[in-house]
């Protein structure tokens, strides 16, 4: 079955997907394209004030799905505190330096962690 706009559905991939608020989704979305090698799924085209309802990409072979805040609905932009996402990769070291390259703060360099995996921290742009 497809939607209105003749586009079929897109299957979600992962236990769990993050739903993600942020001023700006579609920038968002191609930030995660350098970043963090998303590709797209879906994207909803943006309304009269360039905002999205939205945008479905994945991430290492998992659903992350984002929109802009709509506050007339009930949806206003809250910061984002309190959380982190955990992206699970091979080659930690790689993955973390094109986030930094591609405009990530580094919050803590690749390091070997006591319980054995190989860590590290950035912080996006978007929060």
């Amino acid at each position: 079955m497809a939607d209105a706009t003749g586009t079929p559905p897109n299957a979600v991939k992962g236990g769990i997907v993050a739903y993600l608020c942020v001023e700006g989704a579609i920038k968002a979305g191609e930030f995660y394209k350098k970043a963090f090698a998303a590709e797209d799924v879906h994207i909803n085209p943006p309304d009269e004030k360039g905002r999205t309802m939205h945008v479905h990409l994945l991430i290492n072979g998992n659903s992350v799905m984002m929109s802009d805040p709509y506050p007339e609905h009930g949806h206003p932009y809250v910061p984002a505190a309190g959380f982190s996402l955990m992206l699970p990769v091979k080659d930690v070291d790689a993955w973390w330096q094109r986030a930094v390259d591609a405009g990530c703060t580094a919050s803590m360099k690749p390091e070997n962690m006591f319980w054995g995996d190989r860590y590290a921290q950035c912080k996006d742009p978007f929060g």
